[in-house]
């Protein structure tokens, strides 16, 4: 299943993006009605928090869908309409919390290398995270920033699970079984300010904390199976990684590069504390997958995002999230 958050006119809804080219909703409510689930539908939240039920009522609107069954029109209004007739916005747009790791060896390495640092060995003891503004969440479509966030702002190119299940002290062995589905992240970052308040040791924050960027839409796991490999550390999963500025091809990478899979990153995440339906958890910025990087390797040439640049992420089977830079 692909399940989308839309806009259409002043309302927000849930909903299953279908068609063999993705371009019609299937809106979730009001094909519950009429398939009798019982389900709250209301948000892709809700139907999250729903777990296995959840589930079961996403797959039976979609085979009513397949079928033909459903009505044009149900509880006052359409059951299904045209994916550009409404605006997309992140499948879960307020999640009840947001970590992103720093998964990515290659990205770690490379960026410490181009600011004159040796690797950190403790990147190689234990998966690492940050707690980022889960209430600045955008999907695709404008993202409005600050003249400060100007200053070197800069894209990541990452891959973020959402947990469907509640769960503490996890072990790598049965952490994917808690993991909802998969999204594409974009993890803003203006570098200017983070690197001056990073001085003080606790990490990033404003640095960070007035965007990242989830969606299309929401991956299930199943839709995956044919590209994920079970290993003992957790499942590895074959997903292609681009990311574009302005049309211009600027990284590349995997999905199944993260050193640390994100089965490692929830154990290390749920030890001593619990996870929630509808928490996000990303991978960190892939090797090559920002500007930091990418500057500090000569690759590009002093080049940051700015007012009117566009952004498109892709990544295999979890779509393309594009977003343009606004300066407010």
């Amino acid at each position: 299943m692909k399940l989308v958050t839309y806009r259409q006119g002043n309302e927000s809804r849930s909903g299953l993006l279908v068609g063999e080219n993705l371009d019609r909703v299937v809106d979730l409510v009001r094909a519950l009605g009429y398939v009798g689930h019982r389900v709250d539908g209301r948000s892709v939240l809700g139907l999250v928090e729903a777990g296995a039920d959840g589930l079961d009522a996403g797959r039976k609107v979609l085979a009513a869908h397949a079928e033909k069954k459903l009505p044009e029109v149900h509880a006052g209004g359409p059951t299904t309409i045209d994916a550009a007739a409404v605006t997309l916005l992140s499948p879960i747009p307020r999640p009840p919390s947001m970590r992103d790791g720093y998964a990515f060896r290659q990205h770690v390495e490379t960026a410490r290398r181009n600011r004159g640092l040796e690797m950190i060995p403790e990147f190689d003891q234990f998966p690492v995270f940050y707690f980022t503004n889960h209430q600045a969440v955008v999907g695709p479509g404008p993202v409005h920033v600050k003249p400060r966030h100007l200053e070197r702002l800069d894209f990541e190119l990452e891959a973020a699970v959402v947990v469907g299940a509640e769960a503490r002290d996890l072990s790598a062995a049965n952490a994917d079984d808690v993991i909802f589905g998969m999204t594409i992240m974009n993890d803003f970052s203006a570098r200017a300010l983070q690197m001056d308040e990073m001085k003080l040791s606790l990490g990033p924050a404003k640095g960070k904390d007035f965007a990242t960027g989830l969606g299309p839409y929401l991956v299930t796991m199943d839709e995956l199976a044919s590209f994920t490999e079970t290993t003992a550390s957790g499942a590895r999963f074959d997903l292609g990684m681009r990311a574009f500025v302005n049309g211009v091809q600027v990284s590349t990478g995997n999905v199944k590069d993260m050193t640390w899979t994100f089965a490692q990153i929830l154990e290390r995440a749920s030890y001593g504390v619990t996870l929630y339906p509808g928490d996000v958890v990303g991978s960190g910025t892939c090797g090559t997958g920002c500007f930091l990087e990418l500057n500090g390797s000569k690759i590009t040439n002093n080049q940051w995002l700015m007012p009117g640049d566009v952004v498109a992420l892709e990544i295999d089977q979890l779509g393309r999230l594009e977003n343009r830079i606004v300066a407010s």
